[in-house]
This record gives C-alpha cells, structure tokens and sequence, in this order.
C-alpha cells in the first residue's frame, strides 16, 4: 500500500507537462487535452485500477446495463423544471421518456426542444452526476 500511496501523492506535485507524460507512461497514448486537475485524476484511477485491478464484472455489468439504453432513473419518476417561466414536466419510461405527450429517446432531445440549443439533458434537470440516458 505504501508504493501506491507513494505514487499517488507524487502525482500531486506534477505540473501539466510531467503529468502528460506520465498519462502516456500509464496509458500508452498520447496524453488528451485536458486540464492539470483531470490529467491528475485520470493517471490516479489507472494507478489503482492496475494495482488494485479493475471495476468488478457485477459493476461492469451494471455499467453496460446503462449504456445499453437502461435509464438510471427509475420509470415512474417525473423531473419538473422552470425555465424562463414554463414548467417542464418530464415522464420517465422504459424506453426513454415523455414531454408534451411525445416520447424522446434522451433527456438531451427535451432540453434541445425546450431551449432551442443544445444541452445535456441531466445537466439541464438538474441530474449532473447521475446517468440517464443523454
């Protein structure tokens, strides 16, 4: 444990150029522009993912699940929102959701209908760290 600690403390003291670096050392690729902060995260959760080993087959099972069009939300659930003065009522279903009497596959199809531009549909409900399907 104290190599690994060692290793992750390290990557505290990095800048942005030693980190990208270290992103190609860990990952074998050229490092993303990304900023210094997620450089740091990204070569961490490698670290300790190759120390440690991976997720578990139930959490990448689970994981699949979701991407597989499987909201993280529960069907039954109702996401309300104001914006500019109207209230926005969503449905959520099995196989996507309900705005208006009209089925969208995402939450990001309601949020580009409502707002006229584009959105991330759990950012614009208020759902940030959560995943539902767009």
């Amino acid at each position: 444990m104290g190599r690994l600690k060692d290793r992750l403390d390290a990557l505290a003291q990095m800048q942005r150029q030693e980190l990208k670096t270290e992103w190609e050392r860990v990952y074998k690729r050229p490092a993303p522009s990304l900023s210094a902060g997620l450089l740091r995260l990204g070569i961490a959760y490698r670290v300790q993912e190759n120390a440690r080993g991976g997720l578990s087959r139930a959490s990448i099972a689970e994981l699949n699940e979701t991407r597989a069009g499987q909201p993280a939300i529960k069907p039954g659930t109702r996401l309300v929102r104001s914006w500019n003065g109207r209230t926005i009522s969503v449905e959520v279903e099995r196989e996507g959701f309900v705005f208006e009497d009209r089925r969208y596959p995402s939450l990001s199809a309601i949020a580009c209908e409502v707002t006229g531009s584009h959105w991330s549909g759990p950012r614009f409900f208020g759902l940030r760290g959560q995943t539902a399907n767009g």
